[in-house]
């Protein structure tokens, strides 16, 4: 009769673990916030990228320019470090991606000597980040970067495009559409 007894309580016990664990797989899917799920998409993006760039209006030191893009998982897989350069430039600008409680946070440190900050949400296709600008610090004398989105197409192609303000709010919009290199 122990035996019966000790047999069940194990089975019981089992199922419980069981059903417990389920529980929490799917609590914690639940759970799961939407900057979380924007960023896991956005490190989708890892590897080396390469391609033309257009703006708008046209600049003639960027347009038609083919733009190498890094982009680079880091700090455990809560930073995603985002670099581009393009041919006649000495340096690149950094942008880095983290979770901020239930934000996706772009932190551009910017070759006009800023860092804007922008919010990121996953469009309900899943298809695209889109950064809206909250604050900027440094020097504003030549504008800063007030909008970015990317567009994720498939895995070896994406689009980024972003829009920089020149001082008087100009806006120029930069165009890069990125193919897989690596």
């Amino acid at each position: 009769m122990k035996s019966i007894r000790l047999t069940l309580f194990l089975v019981l016990l089992s199922l419980c673990a069981a059903a417990f664990a389920q529980s929490s797989a799917q609590k914690s899917d639940a759970q799961t916030s939407d900057a979380q799920r924007s960023f896991d998409k956005m490190k989708t993006l890892a590897g080396s990228w390469e391609g033309p760039v257009t703006t708008v209006p046209q600049r003639a030191d960027i347009e038609g320019k083919l733009a190498q893009v890094s982009l680079r998982v880091t700090s455990m897989g809560h930073t995603l470090i985002h670099e581009a350069t393009s041919a006649g430039r000495p340096d690149d600008p950094v942008t880095m991606f983290v979770v901020d409680g239930d934000r996706l946070l772009l932190t551009h440190y910017c070759d006009a000597d800023n860092r804007p900050r922008m919010a990121g949400r996953m469009s309900p296709d899943g298809k695209t980040v889109e950064f809206e600008f909250l604050d900027v610090t440094g020097n504003l004398q030549y504008g800063h970067m007030q909008h970015a989105v990317f567009t994720i197409i498939d895995a070896n192609h994406h689009i980024e495009d972003w829009t920089y303000m020149e001082p008087g709010d100009k806006p120029v919009h930069a165009h890069f559409d990125l193919q897989r290199t690596k």
